[in-house]
């Protein structure tokens, strides 16, 4: 398997990652967007993404349950901000329960999708983190997890399709 270059930090305040992926900005866009999700976003030793439901409009609400190996849910969500398909997405999100580090606070995830010659640069922008630096730094731990994931679902398909 061909493992990604990919890129994920914190300040503080706000996360950044970015990885390069094989597949257009539509495709990468759509396994964001849609149910999809639960396609490639977890592993059977960490967590799951289910129950993805999304009115995919400025506005409109998503939600999600994320649930851990060990058989119990964790339900998210939040709102579109911002849809430019498909070239970027800005939405809120929010635990629906106790986060060890962030608890229940709304944070806002940008992902921006860029073209690039071998297929999408995807950059994520993490922001909301302001005086919880350990929940930052946890985060971008996760977001690189996340990316490698769906850098894999993307080379998955590409061999699948050869």
């Amino acid at each position: 398997m061909h493992l990604p270059t990919l890129h994920a930090m914190s300040n503080g305040d706000t996360v950044f990652a970015t990885v390069d992926l094989s597949a257009s900005p539509e495709r990468v866009f759509r396994a964001l967007s849609t149910d999809q999700v639960e396609l490639w976003w977890g592993s059977v030793d960490t967590y799951r993404m289910v129950d993805w439901s999304a009115d995919l409009r400025v506005g409109g609400r998503w939600t999600v349950v994320v649930r851990r190996s060990d058989g119990s849910d964790l339900p998210a969500g939040g709102e579109f901000l911002e849809i430019e398909a498909p070239r970027r997405i800005v939405q809120t999100r929010a635990y629906a329960w106790d986060h060890p580090t962030l608890g229940r606070r709304q944070t806002t995830v940008a992902w921006l999708l860029q073209p690039v010659a071998a297929g999408t640069r995807l950059t994520i922008c993490h922001g909301g983190f302001a005086g919880l630096a350990e929940a930052a730094a946890e985060h971008a731990d996760g977001w690189a997890r996340v990316l490698t994931w769906l850098a894999g679902y993307f080379d998955s398909q590409g061999r699948a399709a050869a």
